[in-house]
């Protein structure tokens, strides 16, 4: 609807709407409507709060606690307002003046919510097509209806896109047509089974679709059909420090030859160019126009005001255009995706002191004349703490929900034994995961360094660009195979992001060095898949690749076995068969596991001992919650493919009661764009009752079954002849879950999916969607029938996490939900009934790095008594969970730099901050410092000041310290007689002698305050 508004604003330069078939066969509001439903905002001017209120109500906008959707709207107090506008490339931030005038208009990206540019005009446009006149809102609120009939309802006359584009020139896709048939199609099936089915419809004279015969007068004969030729977009990639790297790139390119364009109208792009200029220490200019910078002489850096939300590299005229919005991302961004979620209120907490609890709120409290933020926790029948704000850092997710657990009992010594006895079997753990690790140092596993030429040729043959998460996974498995130590790696990412492609690498590296590769996979449908790709890589290369699984005869399975003893077969793929006692190898080097999830105990512990040292590479889009928890803790090395393959679209979820006619029109749907559609059972006895459902609404349609209690070979034979073309319906149970590749197959209903597990249900949808078609998973539930709440939040974790590469987020909702386990042994479900997940990881790591001599950073900080140290207002950031994670963040910082950044991060997210956080900022710095120091507690009264010392704070520090404060030291204390009645100078007192003095401490990074 804004591009239509943006069309019909008169300009002189020329215009051109990019637009689809199915959008375009879709009726409009009228052109009133639509250029009267919009905002304008401009830096300096007054900004109105009543009518940006009502605006963003009459047009769809929705309040949410983050904006991070299109249609979402935030309204902080303080003056910032969040809101993703409809029809706009990402959400922006309006910061207001104390007058109520717009201060700042910033774009911000919706995962990190950091600015990425400033404006200095935008116009909002609507939310919704649906935009009600005065008084007809509330009715419309009070009835269910379907988008199509509150359009039919609200506007008499719907124009079609061709009618508002006047006599602009119309280019057609080649497939246009038959695009225009196939959907006019299933929008005439959707209106017959809604009859079909007793639903009553709006009168067939009005439809916001056009019709066949309407579609050819739009388009009339002066249409024409655009040649289309895809193009690839080659980026440079990024490696250590984003800005050095990118300085770098820009430098090296220009010395090649090429001439470097800074494309943006914002800050940002400014600041970029600004900072190329200066590293590459060239002359810089600024230019209007492209044909400019073609004219500009070779290695020339430019700076072009436009709006290019990526850089791009232009081989042929040696160009390279790089944006502030493009980004680069370091190889430490994938740790941070392993972190721990944020708090939130009514999670689980651990209380160090006081045990399981829930957080129930964030209060204000005054203390000593100063408002304090303080945590409320809830305990057991009816108990209640108050946590102050400088006791966050003991607070600590327990990772489950409250209906789940049972609460502590304030004021008894329970929970001090629980702790008492977790220390011990903490301690025990820490030694067996020393042992290990000390274990895994000391063997001596084969080395593998893979022949140049032969496996240059082998990495060819991949017929993609490689992902940078990709490069950098094969580049850590090719360093852990040359150390000389058995590899145990996990890599983990979304099905379809390249996993297989790791293995095959890996497989290469050792085979054709000569070692022995086994890949076991939990099913034969994805063995016998895994089988056709490796073998396909591998040939030519001289390196046999065989197959074992119980469906080969037993002369074909005699015939592998006997060529893996012999060592004449370099790679063997299979399911279970191949941990059989009577398979031997004669090399075996390494073990590829798919899936690992689907695996047993006993499984498990067969594939280890399968060689004495063996290299490990484990695969999974959804990790087991004990696996994940080691990856979390560092003790398994672990590689993220988050980066979603070109082409590759998320799978659209939604959760619905059965409806027949909804299944009717989404499975016909699927049938007329030439698709093919799973239907998923949780139970092979549902299998006959969904049949014959299918057959009733779906007639037309080839439906294929398969299940587990046939025959494994005819199972196969139905699976793989539905992913070669045989059929339009595959109605099965989760046996189809793992690694079925059907790239024709787009669309799944899932029969009863509150009987499947979180990791299943991702797996299922992860069949569909492989293609260039949009996948759509829908998770059916029993009509009118309520839902647990524990399985309402599993659902509901798959429909909000339907964005590519969400498969890591789930586990790590299914670490919240399940527990990690216990690393050590084998259990791999249930809580971490006695401390929780975060404080358990946290404890642990404390007491390896304790045995190991390593220093363990305390999470104790130094004690302030200094008077006001500063807060949070509730009128600057109003949620108070995310009020609680930036406290928690802050007590947490263990470097200078850190606070710096979060102290940036305020003022991007929230505004400038006000004097309480900046004073928060400034005792939070100080405890860093002083922490580094060992120094346990500052203090101020109203004659001297005083900090107290410990063993740990080094001879060079205090004396430092006694000569630039001038100080007595009187046991552990050193005392200066100072007296400073205002906190403000208090603190400035100890920033002043502490700065430079931080150095004198072992590891100190940050020197100044």
């Amino acid at each position: 609807m804004d591009a239509l508004r943006i069309w019909k604003t008169s300009s002189d330069t020329p215009r051109l709407l990019l637009t689809s078939v199915e959008a375009a066969l879709q009726r409009v509001p009228p052109m009133g409507v639509i250029t009267d439903s919009r905002m304008e905002l401009a830096v300096g001017e007054p900004f109105d709060r009543e009518a940006f209120s009502s605006f963003t109500q009459r047009t769809g906008y929705v309040e949410e606690g983050v904006a991070d959707d299109p249609g979402e709207l935030v309204v902080r107090e303080g003056g910032v307002i969040d809101i993703y506008p409809g029809g706009a490339p990402g959400p922006m931030r309006i910061v207001l003046s104390e007058d109520d005038k717009v201060k700042e208009l910033r774009g911000f990206d919706r995962v990190s919510q950091r600015t990425e540019s400033y404006l200095e005009r935008v116009t909002i446009g609507p939310a919704s097509e649906a935009i009600p006149s005065d008084g007809v809102m509330d009715e419309l609120a009070s009835k269910q209806e379907t988008m199509e009939r509150v359009l039919l309802r609200l506007y008499q006359d719907m124009p079609s896109v061709f009618n508002l584009l006047g006599d602009a020139k119309v280019l057609l896709a080649p497939d246009a047509d038959e695009r225009v048939g196939r959907y006019l199609e299933i929008i005439g099936d959707a209106y017959q089974s809604r009859q079909s089915f007793g639903e009553t419809e709006t009168s067939a004279s009005r439809s916001i679709y056009l019709d066949r015969e309407e579609w050819g007068r739009c388009v009339g004969k002066s249409a024409n059909v655009l040649a289309l030729a895809a193009g690839e977009l080659s980026v440079a990639p990024a490696d250590g420090d984003p800005r050095r790297a990118l300085a770098k790139f820009a430098r090296e390119s220009m010395a090649e030859g090429r001439t470097v364009v800074v494309a943006g109208r914002s800050n940002g792009s400014s600041t970029l160019f600004r900072r190329l200029a200066k590293a590459a220490g060239t002359e810089a200019r600024t230019v209007d126009r492209w044909e400019q910078v073609l004219e500009a002489k070779p290695g020339s850096l430019l700076k072009l005001s436009c709006d290019l939300n990526e850089g791009f590299i232009d081989p042929e005229r040696n160009i390279v255009v790089l944006t502030a919005a493009g980004g680069i991302r370091t190889k430490g961004s994938q740790n941070r995706l392993l972190t721990e979620p944020e708090l939130q209120i009514g999670d689980v907490v651990v209380h160090e002191d006081h045990g399981v609890g829930v957080l129930k709120d964030l209060e204000s409290i005054t203390v000593e004349d100063a408002a304090r933020d303080a945590a409320r926790l809830e305990y057991r029948d009816n108990g209640s703490v108050l946590v102050p704000m400088e006791d966050f850092g003991k607070l600590w997710r327990y990772g489950s929900e409250p209906e789940a657990v049972t609460l502590d009992r304030l004021h008894t010594d329970a929970w001090a034994k629980k702790r008492e006895k977790m220390a011990a079997d903490i301690q025990s753990t820490a030694r067996h995961l020393l042992k290990l690790a000390k274990q895994r140092l000391d063997a001596q596993a084969q080395t593998f360094v893979p022949p140049r030429a032969a496996f240059s040729a082998f990495i060819r043959r991949f017929p993609f660009t490689e992902t940078q998460d990709q490069a950098e996974a094969v580049e850590a498995v090719l360093s852990d195979l040359a150390s000389g130590r058995p590899m145990n790696r996990l890599v983990c990412g979304d099905v379809g992001f390249g996993k297989t492609e790791i293995a095959l690498r890996a497989a290469a590296a050792v085979a054709l060095s000569g070692g022995q590769v086994v890949l076991i996979a939990p099913t034969t449908v994805l063995a016998r898949q895994h089988f056709t790709t490796f073998r396909r890589r591998f040939a030519e290369t001289g390196v046999e690749v065989g197959m074992l699984s119980h469906l080969l005869k037993s002369s074909e399975a005699k015939e592998v076995k006997t060529a893996l003893a012999e060592g004449r077969m370099g790679v063997v793929v299979g399911t279970q068969a191949l941990l059989a006692k009577d398979v031997q190898f004669a090399n075996l080097s390494l073990l590829i596991v798919d899936e690992e999830h689907r695996f047993g105990v006993k499984e498990k512990r067969a594939m280890t001992k399968l060689a004495p040292t063996l290299h490990t590479l484990i695969m999974s889009a959804t990790p087991i919650p004990q696996t994940l928890q080691s990856a979390m803790m560092g003790i398994q090395e672990v590689s993220l493919l988050t980066t979603a393959p070109a082409r590759r679209r998320p799978i659209r979820t939604s959760l619905a009661d059965f409806d027949q006619a909804s299944m009717r029109t989404g499975l016909m749907r699927e049938y007329r764009r030439g698709g093919q559609s799973f239907v998923v059972v949780p139970r092979i006895e549902d299998i006959e009752e969904v049949e014959a459902i299918l057959r009733k609404i779906v007639p037309e349609l080839s439906v294929k079954v398969a299940h587990g209690k046939m025959r494994a070979a005819e199972i196969d034979e139905v699976i793989v002849g539905f992913a070669e073309g045989d059929g339009d319906i595959l109605l099965a149970t989760s046996i189809i879950e793992n690694g079925l590749d059907v790239p024709r197959a787009n669309t799944m209903f899932v029969w009863h999916a509150d009987r499947f597990g979180l990791a299943q249900l991702h797996q299922l949808r992860g069949r569909v969607g492989r293609g260039a078609a949009q996948g759509v998973a829908t998770l059916l539930t029993e009509a009118g029938a309520e839902l647990a709440e524990e399985t309402r939040l599993r659902l509901s974790t798959l429909v909000e996490h339907d964005r590519l590469g969400a498969g890591l987020a789930i586990s790590l909702r299914d670490l919240d939900l399940r527990g990690g386990g216990d690393i050590a042994g084998e259990d791999q479900a249930g809580h971490m009934k006695v401390i929780g997940t975060g404080l358990y990881q946290q404890l642990l790591a404390a007491a390896v790095a304790k045995l190991r001599k390593q220093p363990v950073v305390s999470q104790e900080r130094p004690i302030l008594n200094l008077g006001n140290v500063g807060t949070i207002p509730t009128d600057y950031v109003s949620d108070p969970a995310v009020r609680l994670n930036l406290y928690g963040r802050l007590l947490r910082a263990s470097k200078l730099r850190e606070i710096n950044d979060l102290e940036e991060e305020f003022e991007d997210r929230f505004g400038e901050p006000p004097q309480d956080v900046l004073l928060l900022l400034r005792t939070t710095r100080l405890q860093v410092v002083a922490a580094r120091l060992g120094i346990t507690k500052l203090e101020a009264g109203p004659k001297a000041l005083a900090m107290t010392l410990t063993l740990k704070t080094p001879s060079r520090a205090i004396t430092a310290l006694t000569k630039k404060g001038k100080g007595v030291r009187r046991e552990d204390r050193l005392i200066f007689e100072q007296a400073y009645q205002d906190s403000d100078e208090q603190i400035r007192f100890f920033e002043k002698i502490m700065s430079g003095v931080s150095g004198a401490a072992k590891g100190s990074a940050d020197r100044t305050i």
